[in-house]
């Protein structure tokens, strides 16, 4: 089975980067017109040759504009190194010394533990923004934020106007398991944003919290809806 994909859709994009939780995957954000593209797609097409057990998402940044922005992609190329979805290294430009360098480290590199699921229990929340005063501690302000309600979304916009499609399909899901639950716009506070990346080791949003814990995004929610996870939770 090849080890070097172009992502055509998010669906595709969640399907092959949740494979396999313990893999380490490269995601090469290009556009077709910017020649120092041209220069990474050859590197990575020869380090997938390379290195069979790492997997090789080509992404074109403009077509796949969703995944691009949950990976707050402001310039190509840009490479993402992820064990399963935590991030180990963010490369920008033509840098293919340290994208080779990279790829050979983390080949061999242990794997990191994925993060454990949590049980989840009835939740009931007004469907409201939340916040706090920006000059609170970011730990302290992460932490009364993710136990607002019983059920919290960071999320880029609101369910009203999501400004990303994985915000957006996070939302219908909650809301077609008619969930309520409070949400903040993580593109109000980029301090909150990044602070929230490192603490629940996940580089993208939206993130999804249940009583005061980390669940996951997208891919993982959507999971949990399909083999009948989420909904036992919440009724448990």
């Amino acid at each position: 089975m090849s080890n070097h994909h172009e992502v055509t859709s998010p669906s595709h994009f969640q399907q092959l980067l949740s494979a396999d939780l313990n893999r380490v995957s490269v995601l090469n954000f290009w556009v077709d017109w910017a020649e120092p593209c041209k220069q990474m797609n050859a590197v990575t097409l020869e380090l997938a040759r390379k290195y069979p057990s790492i997997l090789f998402l080509q992404i074109e940044a403009e077509a796949q504009s969703d995944i691009a922005e949950s990976f707050d992609i402001e310039s190509v190329p840009s490479l993402i190194l992820l064990r399963g979805h935590t991030l180990l290294q963010r490369i920008s430009g033509a840098d293919a010394p340290a994208l080779t360098n990279a790829v050979a480290k983390f080949a061999f590199a242990p794997s990191v533990n994925p993060q454990s699921r949590t049980d989840l229990h009835p939740a009931k929340a007004s469907n409201v923004v939340v916040g706090m005063d920006p000059a609170e501690d970011l730990e302290l302000r992460m932490t009364r934020l993710m136990n607002q309600s019983k059920v919290v979304l960071f999320m880029k916009g609101s369910p009203d106007a999501p400004r990303c499609g994985f915000s957006r399909r996070i939302c219908g899901l909650l809301q077609d398991q008619k969930v309520e639950f409070s949400h903040f716009d993580i593109l109000s506070d980029d301090g909150l944003r990044q602070g929230l990346k490192q603490r629940n080791d996940w580089p993208t949003f939206p993130q999804l919290i249940i009583n005061g814990e980390f669940v996951g995004g997208l891919d993982i929610v959507q999971e949990m809806v399909e083999n009948g996870e989420f909904g036992e939770a919440l009724v448990a």
